[in-house]
């Protein structure tokens, strides 16, 4: 649920008013994270531990390990209308009064999860881009972050469908054998889930609706068939059955977590059996080690998250 009017100009006065931005970059994402108290006030409390919240702990832990003296700092801000709601409401507040903000606009960034669903950008905001998909199809090329495009992005999506898709990349297979993890009971095996997310596309109505859209992101894997739901399975896994090498099945596997949501999934993966706390524990240590893994990969373009961090470094 978006935030109400007045919910947003006070969300964005405690950010802009907030001592600890100041000289820093400051990056919305989406997320909850407690802003709100219960009876639907903003909370001061949860602004101070604003970083470790789900979404803004992962980007946390993905930052560069180098970055230890340019710290970033993140704020959750509801679902994607909201963190573009916030990004475009401090714009108009700095400029409003910029001798009364801790706030340095050129040092102010969003990053949004892509979906099948396209948000708009209002007309009245006066945006380069129109709408989430927009700013996709700008920012990367064949899946890839197109780094000449990125310069003119204040505002980022991901390339994958969600930031789920990210906790499974392919790269990711040793952790998770790391800590034992557990996935329909036997241990985690990122190519069965693949092929069970695949299986799934056929019962996926709200792929069925964007077909067209998934055809265009994924255009570049020119032999999988986007006519129709239960062709697009079908050429995927005969594709990746048949894949010739890492190279080959990779890119099918990207293209996958571009347009199939991958949270249920990764809602399914639970601790080794001997675990003792709760499993939420352990999900919390899991994506700590996967945002070390980000923050320590060079093959920038590759890797969306480090090419964001990338960008930004500019601005610290």
């Amino acid at each position: 649920m978006s935030l109400k009017p007045e919910q947003l100009k006070q969300h964005c006065e405690i950010i802009i008013g907030s001592r600890r931005i100041k000289n820093k970059i400051v990056v919305l994402c989406e997320g909850e994270g407690g802003i709100w108290d219960t009876e639907g006030r903003p909370s001061p409390q949860s602004y101070s531990k604003m970083e470790q919240m789900p979404d803004s702990n992962f980007y946390k832990a993905c930052v560069p390990k180098l970055w230890s003296q340019y710290r970033t700092e993140f704020f959750n801000c509801g679902d994607r209308k909201d963190v573009l709601d916030t990004y475009f409401t401090l714009s108009k507040l700095y400029n409003e009064n910029k001798n009364n903000s801790y706030l340095s606009l050129e040092k102010l960034f969003a990053i949004v999860d892509v979906d099948l669903q396209t948000q708009n950008i209002k007309k009245e905001y006066n945006y380069s881009f129109s709408d989430t998909e927009a700013i996709f199809c700008n920012l990367y090329t064949k899946l890839n972050i197109n780094e000449e495009n990125a310069k003119q992005h204040r505002i980022w999506v991901t390339g994958l469908i969600h930031k789920e898709a990210y906790f499974i990349i392919p790269e990711l297979q040793p952790v998770f054998d790391t800590f034992s993890t557990l996935y329909d009971s036997n241990s985690l095996l990122l190519r069965e889930i693949y092929v069970t997310m695949a299986d799934a596309i056929i019962t996926d109505s709200d792929l069925k609706s964007n077909l067209s859209k998934v055809s265009n992101r994924i255009s570049h894997c020119s032999e999988l068939d986007c006519t129709a739901i239960d062709k697009l399975r079908d050429s995927w896994k005969e594709q990746f059955q048949n894949a010739q090498n890492n190279t080959e099945e990779n890119e099918l596997i990207l293209a996958l977590l571009a347009f199939k949501k991958a949270k249920y999934y990764w809602n399914q993966i639970q601790p080794p059996s001997d675990w003792t706390s709760s499993v939420e524990t352990f999900k919390d240590q899991l994506l700590l080690e996967i945002g070390r893994f980000y923050s320590e990969q060079s093959n920038h373009t590759k890797h969306h998250i480090p090419c964001f961090f990338k960008f930004l470094r500019q601005f610290a």
